[in-house]
């Protein structure tokens, strides 16, 4: 008799239930993974996701070897594969961390009710966020559609509970069942290899989560509060790609913030975890989150197609400083400053009046941390047709927004070097520098800020109209 344990976004030993409700057990462990890319309704890995998904197993593969133990890979339909896995090596119990996604939910109750008929014990448990989504409800008992209450409702609930340990050791079968190899995913890009950057940028992995962590909380987490919004700054955590792959749990990271006493630094900072558990409360209750507009009448909404326009938002050269910035900081390190995040897609929705589905799809598939609750949530709410909205009419002015997260133009020069000599009073204008040879390829404006503003206002207006 073995335990099967089924990694999927918890791809860590430590403050694993799943690993450790196996460990409980004291039967022989098989730790498995399913490349599951036919379950219908679950969506596939973008490519700087399925970069980052390849090392960050092979990570966990080593570790698992360190304790005696190893990964087994299976690509195909996770509902067929755990089935298989589990009669191969004779498993009595499957234990893994919920998924909270609708497509995957559908999955996961299937495959449980075909393991108890099968007479194997089923085991869920919660891994990936600090309250479930059910958990969290209005005074009527509906979910929650505004962050700001939904938080408290969160703070009033008990505090997650303590971490748990990593395993020293696992035990291991008499024999292992077959297992895929890694490199035969292809999930590294080869022709041409573009993840140089993403080399440069990232150590993916559990280790490397842990300590990423732990020098946010020495060097940054003080002034978290004042330095956030800028860009330039080294001020923000970067555990958003760990976090998205499971390499740290929200549980770790709550309790190392508390541990280092109430602040108003530390009470921002779990915010933004909190807005994490908005996003994924929103994406249990409302299932099409990444598809449709939260708010239907934005389903009228008169969006243009991108052309041209878009495709010069994602190469970074819309004439913008710090909208370019932005983009070529994603395409570089696949990862961008959240401040920024909200600028370049403030300027796709409102500026070029680009339906946001559009830019979902390119952060999908170019940022490490893809997340499928944040990135849909975060890029409604930007858009204006999402939960907790902010207003159509508040548009980013590309320029102002630059000017004041940052003034000296140190982000910018880093990421558009052809700006790089400019001085700050007009490194954000570019248009009204003197002539140089380096502004020569750097293009004018794809749309003036006022007539874009005016346009995009009227777009809203007729939404009530139409009402």
């Amino acid at each position: 008799m073995t335990s099967l344990v089924w990694f999927r976004n918890d791809l860590r030993l430590a403050d694993n239930p799943a690993l450790m409700a196996a460990l409980g057990a004291g039967e022989p462990i098989v730790p498995v993974y399913v490349l599951d890319e036919e379950t219908e309704g679950k969506r596939s890995r973008g490519a700087a996701s399925r970069w980052w998904l390849h090392h960050s197993l092979a990570a966990l593969d080593s570790s698992l070897w360190q304790l005696g133990s190893r990964l087994i890979l299976h690509r195909g339909s996770a509902e067929q594969a755990i089935g298989a896995i589990a009669s191969a090596c004779g498993a009595s119990t499957v234990y893994w961390n919920r998924v909270y996604d609708q497509g995957t939910l559908g999955s996961d109750h299937r495959l449980k009710r075909r393991l108890q008929d099968r007479g194997i014990t089923v085991g869920d448990f919660r891994g990936d966020l600090l309250f479930e989504p059910w958990e969290v409800k209005t005074g009527s008992g509906g979910p929650f559609k505004v962050f700001t209450p939904f938080w408290k409702a969160c703070q009033a609930l008990p505090p997650p509970s303590d971490p748990l340990p990593a395993p020293r050791t696992l035990p291991s079968p008499a024999s292992w069942p077959a297992s895929d190899r890694l490199d035969n995913w292809r999930l590294l890009p080869a022709a041409p290899d573009w993840s140089g950057g993403l080399k440069a940028t990232w150590s993916p992995g559990e280790a490397t989560a842990i300590r990423r962590l732990a020098a946010f909380l020495e060097e940054a987490l003080a002034h978290y509060q004042q330095c956030r919004d800028k860009p330039a700054c080294n001020s923000t955590s970067r555990l958003s790609p760990h976090l998205a792959f499971g390499e740290i749990s929200p549980r770790q990271i709550w309790h190392a913030v508390r541990c280092r006493g109430a602040s108003p630094a530390s009470d921002k900072f779990l915010a933004e975890l909190g807005w994490r558990e908005f996003s994924y409360h929103l994406l249990f209750h409302f299932s099409d989150l990444t598809e449709r507009n939260f708010r239907a009448q934005f389903d009228a909404f008169p969006w243009l197609e991108g052309g041209s326009a878009l495709e010069a938002w994602r190469r970074g050269h819309t004439g913008y400083p710090i909208v370019d910035a932005g983009m070529r900081q994603l395409w570089e390190t696949g990862w961008m400053h959240n401040r920024v995040r909200m600028i370049t897609a403030s300027f796709l929705t409102k500026h070029l009046l680009v339906d946001w589905r559009q830019g979902e799809r390119w952060f999908w598939d170019t940022l490490v941390d893809a997340d499928p609750a944040n990135n849909a949530a975060s890029w409604q709410w930007v858009a204006g047709c999402g939960a907790d909205a902010a207003p159509y009419f508040r548009i980013f002015n590309p320029i102002l927004q630059a000017e004041k997260f940052d003034p000296n133009g140190e982000y910018v020069r880093r990421w558009v070097p052809e700006l790089a000599n400019l001085p700050a009073e007009t490194i954000h204008r570019p248009w009204m520098a003197r002539l140089r040879p380096s502004l020569e390829i750097y293009p004018p404006p794809i749309v003036e800020h006022s007539a874009a503003r005016t346009r995009a206002l009227q777009a809203f207006r007729s939404l009530a109209q139409a009402a």
